[in-house]
């Protein structure tokens, strides 16, 4: 697994900690380092934390890689669609303990999760895309409609407003939020909670609540392999 997911598994709980400079960009190297932790997290029958650095779980795609051709960044935004796919078939609880910022990509990933913690505090949670001069692509839009709360779709999606925390939880992009200090803590608790849960259960349920959502993704990724913008 790269460096920039590190992969700690205890009481059959992974957690997996994205760390990858301040914003904690996501790029073809996080997607992957993901994917190797989902799979091993899957291969310890563990239930699923995912966290960023203390102030930011990520402030969205590598801007580098965006920006440096058009091919490049639709392979890129097909890679994190598929990892947001994934997240959301995952035969495991994922849980997102977001320790502060999460913009764009990092707001995905809270769309992406069974359950989400916030840290409390001076944040920003949304999606900028159209402040920042991107259309939405297809994926983020379905990954929109289905989380977050329709009263809320215009202005996160068309709008690009952005959110504290406490704003986050009323749009749908978080389900509580405590103490920064207590994100982890939290999110473990609810970890050891849903480890109750009957899995074989819990996964085929999560594939029949999911399965419209799903599909739609499918047929979302494909069509975001045509120019973004």
């Amino acid at each position: 697994m790269d460096d920039v997911v590190s992969y700690d598994l205890s009481d059959g709980i992974a957690t997996l900690t994205l760390d990858n400079g301040k914003v904690n960009a996501v790029s073809p190297a996080v997607i992957d380092a993901f994917n190797a932790g989902l799979d091993q997290a899957t291969s310890d029958e563990a239930v699923v934390i995912i966290t960023g650095t203390p102030g930011i779980l990520s402030a969205g795609y590598d801007l580098k890689v965006m920006t440096s051709g058009p091919q490049n960044a639709i392979d890129l935004v097909a890679a994190g669609s598929t990892l947001a796919r994934r997240m959301l078939a995952h035969p495991y609880p994922v849980i997102v303990a977001c320790p502060g910022h999460a913009v764009a990509k990092g707001a995905f990933l809270l769309l992406s999760a069974d359950y989400r913690v916030g840290a409390d505090g001076a944040f920003q949670i949304g999606l900028n895309e159209v402040q920042i001069g991107m259309t939405m692509h297809h994926v983020g839009i379905e990954l929109a409609r289905a989380r977050l709360h329709a009263s809320y779709l215009n202005r996160c999606v068309i709008n690009a407003e952005m959110f504290d925390p406490h704003g986050a939880r009323r749009a749908g992009f978080l389900d509580e939020v405590v103490d920064a200090d207590a994100v982890l803590e939290t999110a473990r608790g609810r970890a050891v909670a849903f480890q109750k849960l009957n899995m074989k259960a819990h996964a085929a349920t999560k594939l029949k609540v999911r399965k419209k959502l799903l599909d739609t993704l499918d047929a979302a990724i494909e069509a975001d392999k045509k120019p973004l913008w």
